[in-house]
């Protein structure tokens, strides 16, 4: 079963090398029952943690059930340790967090092969413990712990079962029923191989080895002095038929990704739980950080939904052409003074430029407007029913004049809310007469709510219509600009360029130079406009970011104090079966929960803080699918980034150091 050939194994403490086994040669049969006796330091542990495929040999060969362990590597190792070695710590490795139970059911995480295992709750039923099933170790005596350790390295039925100084922590009493009960066990035809200091156990054994200074010094076999039905357990513990085991298995399959999955998110959430003042902390940098891209989120798309709703208001894919200054004779000329525009241009606009959806002349200047005993001096615009459409001008209450009304100069006009608030209050003006440049007019409508822009307020003006404006009341013969609204945001460009072509042959004075014409294409302006709101909005989230590393780096510090307190856990999971994969997906898992905890409270809490900021400072903030999702993402990402190196440190503990580990 297992044999070794001059092996040796030496220790390094700084400079200093330590021998602890030294060219030892042994070979060990199926169903012996073994005791190991030395002194302290004598390498009787060590040549068990070499025989439980747990430490490796420097030098010599070692062949276990016929494999030549010196070419298996960790994976392998662990998958054999997993399927035939069974042991039993004298330290007895339970987990604190978890009860009796679930600490015998451990190894049956790590199956790797369909096959038969014990049940544990039958096992712990069997040894005594039916009422302790869901006890924590630190309820339990040392017996009772020492019980649930060895139903621990039974419950994957191995071959050979080792025990490394099994009685050192119990009194006489209990330590005669472990080594009765190993006594049993071997009877069953389970290998037993058992480590001590204690002479009186001997007498256990069929075979006993002495050990000193790392040299095997006698192998002798022995009768057995004690019987092994001389000492039942308490409870009643019955294993005298070779049946009793097989009795206990029922063969199962090996835990699949979604159950072992399942069961390291079990484990994670009772390791977070076990310290839920530091685990809080841990995630309240995530929290802060989720929080902060979510409020910076809602702030750049507040900032961007700013910037459109008020070029909208200015006017959707709105070009606005204007008669440009020119040069006469080297000087330079007025802008207006040299270049003209005209209906003609108008109706060329209209008639030439198929993507141009409304044409629009105007007309501008200031007045001052009169009702009662208030007046106010304001912007007075000139212009077509066409208005409506570019400037997204429907009126609030009442309605906008007509295109019989403009070609009859009708003096009829539509207030700002600005001028009328000023003039009116909060009395309905429509219907009311005012003077604007002391002519008559009435009040037909009230247009709808603009806003300012900069310095300038949109809703601080009077619209007319356009031959009322340059007939009756400003004396204007050529019109100010003509405002253009493309059929949509993608032929503002080609619009743009038929019109500028058509300037080309507008009229100008001889002499005159220079384009005499430009077009303001207020989409570019917009969109520059909004190319900030995003850059903006990418600084924030970008601060908010940093506070997310951050946190990070706080979950990677804490991840690295779990490893360093948690080695000898991390030792007996190894011990037990666990692979490289298994330990890095264990940290791995706590780490993303530890974050993506974080992340649900971080996005309740910025949440609530962009609904306050909505209440209080006006702005409308939204919550989107979008920023949700992000802090969702971002925690996990988080989680998984800065758990990986913890986790890879937890994978590549070597076993035995980490159950040595204080």
């Amino acid at each position: 079963m297992i044999e070794l050939t001059q092996i040796s194994k030496t220790y390094r403490m700084g400079n200093i090398r330590v021998p602890a086994l030294r060219d030892v040669s042994l070979k060990i049969g199926q169903g012996e029952f073994i005791i190991i006796r030395g002194a302290s330091g004598s390498g009787k542990s060590t040549l068990l943690h070499v025989l439980g495929l747990l430490d490796k040999t420097d030098t010599g060969t070692f062949h276990f059930m016929g494999r030549d362990v010196n070419r298996l590597d960790d994976c392998e190792l662990a998958l054999l340790r997993s399927e035939t070695v069974g042991f039993v710590f004298q330290q007895f490795h339970l987990l604190p967090r978890m009860s009796a139970i679930d600490n015998v059911a451990l190894p049956l995480v790590y199956r790797r092969r369909a096959d038969r295992v014990a049940d544990p709750r039958q096992l712990l039923e069997q040894m005594g413990l039916g009422r302790r099933l869901n006890h924590r170790p630190n309820e339990l005596s040392g017996g009772q712990q020492q019980r649930v350790a060895i139903a621990r390295a039974l419950v994957n039925r191995p071959s050979i079962l080792m025990a490394d100084e099994p009685t050192g922590n119990l009194d006489s009493a209990s330590g005669r029923e472990i080594l009765t009960f190993f006594q049993k066990l071997n009877a069953e035809g389970i290998t037993v191989v058992v480590v001590s200091h204690e002479a009186d156990i001997e007498q256990y054994a069929r075979r006993v080895i002495h050990i000193q200074d790392g040299y095997i010094r006698s192998d002798e076999m022995r009768a057995t002095m004690v019987a092994a039905g001389g000492i039942a357990w308490d409870s009643g513990l019955k294993l005298s038929r070779a049946d009793d085991l097989n009795v206990l298995g029922s063969r199962r399959q090996p835990p699949g990704r979604a159950e072992k999955f399942l069961k390291h998110l079990s484990q994670a959430g009772r390791s977070l739980s076990g310290n839920k003042m530091r685990t809080g902390l841990s995630a309240l940098g995530i929290v802060i950080g989720v929080a902060a891209v979510m409020v910076m989120l809602a702030l750049g798309a507040s900032a961007r939904s700013s910037v459109t709703r008020q070029f909208s208001a200015l006017g959707s894919n709105r070009l606005v052409v204007r008669p440009d200054a020119q040069n006469i004779g080297g000087v330079r000329q007025q802008m207006g003074a040299v270049s003209r525009l005209t209906m003609k241009q108008v109706e060329q606009i209209r008639e030439r430029v198929l993507q141009a959806k409304v044409v629009v002349p105007e007309v501008r200047g200031r007045g001052q407007i009169v009702w009662g005993s208030g007046n106010a001096n304001t912007e007075v615009v000139g212009t077509t029913p066409g208005y409506i459409d570019i400037y997204a001008a429907q009126p609030a209450h009442g309605r906008f004049f007509t295109e019989e009304e403009n070609r009859s100069r009708a003096r009829v006009a539509l207030l700002g809310l600005t001028v009328a608030r000023s003039l009116f209050g909060k009395q309905n003006p429509v219907g009311e007469m005012v003077k604007i440049n002391r002519v008559m007019f009435q009040v037909i409508g009230i247009l709808p709510a603009k806003g300012a822009t900069g310095p300038r307020d949109e809703d601080d003006l009077v619209v007319i219509p356009i031959q009322t404006a340059m007939r009756r009341l400003m004396g204007r013969e050529y019109f100010d600009c003509i405002s253009v609204s493309a059929s949509d945001s993608e032929s503002v460009g080609q619009v743009q360029e038929s019109i500028l072509k058509l300037t080309r042959g507008w009229p100008r004075l001889p002499g005159a130079t220079g384009a005499g014409y430009r077009i303001d294409n207020l989409a570019s302006i917009q969109a520059a406009f909004s190319a900030v709101a995003r850059t903006l909005a990418l600084l924030l989230a970008s601060v908010a970011t940093i506070s997310l590393v951050v946190g990070g780096i706080g979950i990677m510090n804490i991840m690295l104090v779990s490893v360093a307190e948690r080695t000898g856990e991390i030792g007996l999971r190894k011990a037990i079966g666990a692979t490289h994969a298994d330990i890095m997906a264990q940290f791995l898992i706590e780490s993303a929960v530890l974050c993506m905890a974080g992340g649900v409270f971080g996005i309740l809490l910025g949440a609530g803080a962009t609904l306050v900021l909505s209440h209080l400072a006006g702005w409308k903030l939204g919550i989107s699918i979008w920023s949700i999702l992000l802090g969702c993402g971002s925690s996990a990402v988080i989680g998984i980034c800065f758990g990986l190196w913890p986790a890879r440190q937890a994978a590549r503990l070597n076993p035995i150091d980490a159950l040595r580990h204080e």
